[in-house]
Order: structure tokens, then C-alpha cells, then sequence
């Protein structure tokens, strides 16, 4: 007989099968720092190795996917979307320049259905597999009435670790400094309400094959978030580069220019140039269907630029080099002027940031 709380809408049977589902792909985030496995009512992890640290500072970060999930749900593809709750956490860690420790995990849902579930969380194991985070609790809620049995929302949080003397930022940007782009992978999980609005407004299913996309719409949209992490990381540890990189900055909501001009330093500003790149075909796309040029939606989408690196500017062929051998295609974009200047038309700060000024300038390649 059903419980009084299964025929609320809770079954925390499928609950327990969810959790059995995942638990091979959790596990293999595991090191010997982890402790007590899965279950817990809390992750734990042993940071003994601080105290090595003259001065160990720890980094936390905590985001979600936004719409991007309603595209995952539309075509009912789950296994990827982890992927980017994982960028959108622990690439925001690496910015200050730490290590990635730790991460967990909370999807809310109408409806448990475990493979559903086991998907979405095998995608976030992925992705901390690949960026070296121990993927060591987390929840699932079901919301019954709140949320349609085929609704979730997905957030994670992160915990990283930084030497003081190692923390990058604006303090350490200087005049004459340059700006490299690190490619995007796509869309990254940014900016979709725009593309969804974009896609009603042209009467596109996400289950369609587009010729100008090249594939299913859907599993276009869907192109998992690339990970930053270990390449910066390979980076930071090369004594002969390290202490050129002065900043970084993950292009996340808000664009290119208002991302960038956060770890500016107040007085500096930088001009984005434009023809140094191509925006991939789906930006291209989906701004033809709006009825949109590229630059307006600059604000929304990362046209290509999913990181930016601020460094000292005979070490840009290194960093260039260092970061193409891992695998992310790296070219310059600018340089920091620090300076008076008329500032009309740029980016100023952004999110409570009292920093520098950016904008793009020049025009995209046709």
C-alpha cells in the first residue's frame, strides 16, 4: 500500500534508486582525501595539505545552468547538462587562481525519475572528473506541484584552495599588459532565454534538423560548456609563466566587456578588438532568426570568448602557446591602457565591481 507521502507525490523509493544509479560515477571523483564515501548526511574532505600553505585562502563558488535545462528537458538529453553546472561552479574558482577541491550538487525536480537523474549527476561527475574536483555530496529534492514530473533545476557549489601570495586579480594588472580570448565551446549556459525567445519567434522545434546549424537543433543548443580548469591550472604551474598571468576573468552572463572590465583595476581600460575572431555559426545563426546584428548581443551571449587572461605582455607567446598545447584555441584581443580617456561607450565594472573600462571595437570577420 502506498504511503501517505507517495500519494502526496514523494517517492523516496526512486530516490534511493537514483542515488544507487549515480554512485559509480560519483565515486570515481573520489581521492584518498575523501572521506565516508556516499550517503552521508555531509562530504567530508581532509585538507591536512594546507597547512603546508603559508597562507592558505579558500575560494567558493555557487551557480546554475539557467534555461539551458529547458532544452535538455525538451528533447529529453540529460547527460551533459552536468557538464556545465560544473563549468559555471569550478571555472569561476580557477579565476582567483585556486585549485578546485571539492563540489556538491542540488537538483530539484517534479518527479524523481532515477535515470533521469543518474544522468544529469554521471554529467556532473564528468565534469569534475575532467577539472580534477571531488564530486562529494548532494541532493535531490522532488516538488511535487511546485515543479511538472518532467521539470528540474540544477546548482552546485564549489570549494577551491589559493596560496595568498598566488591570487590573481585586478591588484596586478599593469599598463601595457595584454589580453588573450580563450575559445568558447558554444553558447556555453548563458544568454538562453534569448535563444529560446529567438527559436518561438522563428516557430523552430528543438527536435528539427537545421541545415544553418548543422544537426538537431536541440542537441546543437546543448554543446557542453568547455572546462577551463586543468589547462589554467598547467598554466599556473609553470614557474617560468605563473607570475606573468596577472588575471582572469570567466565570460558568463553580462558578455565579453562587462566581464572582462571586473578584474580591471579602477583608472584602466582596455578596447576589445573585434576582428581578431570569428563567432561560431550558432551566434551567427541565432542572430539572423532574431533579427539581431552580432554586436547586439554582445551583452548576452560570449560570441566565441568563454575565458579571458590578462598577462604581462612578453609572456603572451608562452601563454598563447602553453594553453594551445592543452587544447583551447588562445589569440590576443587587446591591451590595458591605464589612463585618462573619454570613456563613453564602454563597460564599467560590472556586479558591484568598482573596476576598469572595456569595449569591443572594430567589426567581426563576415
Amino acid at each position: 500500500m502506498a504511503s501517505k507521502y507517495a500519494e502526496a507525490g514523494v517517492d523516496t523509493a526512486a530516490g534511493d534508486l537514483a542515488v544507487e544509479l549515480m554512485k559509480a560515477a560519483v565515486s570515481k571523483t573520489h581521492g584518498p582525501q575523501v572521506l565516508g564515501g556516499v550517503g552521508g548526511f555531509a562530504g567530508l574532505f581532509d585538507v591536512s595539505f594546507l597547512k603546508s600553505f603559508e597562507r592558505p585562502l579558500l575560494a567558493t563558488s555557487t551557480d546554475g545552468v539557467g534555461t539551458k535545462v529547458a532544452i535538455a528537458q525538451a528533447i529529453d538529453k540529460h547527460d551533459s547538462i552536468g557538464i556545465d553546472l560544473v563549468g559555471m561552479v569550478v571555472d569561476d574558482i580557477v579565476v582567483v587562481g585556486a585549485t578546485p577541491l571539492f563540489m556538491t550538487d542540488y537538483i530539484a525536480c517534479g518527479k524523481v525519475v532515477p535515470t533521469r537523474i543518474a544522468d544529469i549527476v554521471a554529467g556532473i561527475a564528468r565534469g569534475c572528473d575532467e577539472t580534477g574536483t571531488a564530486l562529494i555530496g548532494g541532493e535531490t529534492a522532488e516538488h511535487p506541484g511546485l515543479l511538472g514530473p518532467d521539470d528540474y533545476d540544477v546548482a552546485g557549489a564549489a570549494v577551491g584552495a589559493v596560496e595568498a601570495d598566488r591570487l590573481l586579480g585586478a591588484d596586478l594588472v599593469a599598463d601595457g599588459d595584454v589580453v588573450i580570448a580563450l575559445g568558447s565551446s558554444g553558447l556555453h549556459s548563458n544568454g538562453y532565454s534569448l535563444v529560446r525567445h529567438v527559436l518561438a519567434g522563428r516557430k523552430v522545434t528543438y527536435a528539427e534538423h537545421s541545415n544553418e546549424l548543422g544537426g538537431l537543433v536541440g542537441e546543437v543548443l546543448l554543446e557542453p560548456t568547455r572546462l577551463y580548469t586543468k589547462p589554467l591550472l598547467k598554466l599556473l604551474a609553470d614557474e617560468s609563466l605563473a607570475s606573468s598571468v596577472h588575471a582572469l576573468s570567466h565570460v558568463t552572463g553580462g558578455g565579453i566587456a562587462a566581464n572582462l572590465a571586473r578584474v580591471l583595476p579602477v583608472g584602466s581600460w582596455v578596447e576589445v578588438d573585434r576582428s581578431a575572431w570569428s563567432p561560431q555559426p550558432v551566434f551567427r545563426v541565432l542572430a539572423e532568426w532574431g533579427g539581431m546584428g552580432l554586436t547586439e548581443t554582445e551583452g548576452t551571449w560570449n560570441l566565441g570568448i568563454g575565458m579571458i587572461a590578462v598577462v604581462r605582455a612578453d609572456a603572451a607567446d608562452g601563454v598563447i602557446t602553453r594553453l594551445v598545447t592543452s587544447g583551447v584555441p588562445a589569440w590576443l584581443v587587446g591591451s590595458v591602457t591605464v589612463g585618462v580617456r573619454d570613456l563613453a561607450g564602454f563597460e564599467q565594472g560590472a556586479k558591484g565591481v568598482n573596476g576598469g573600462a572595456v569595449r569591443l571595437v572594430g567589426a567581426y570577420p563576415a
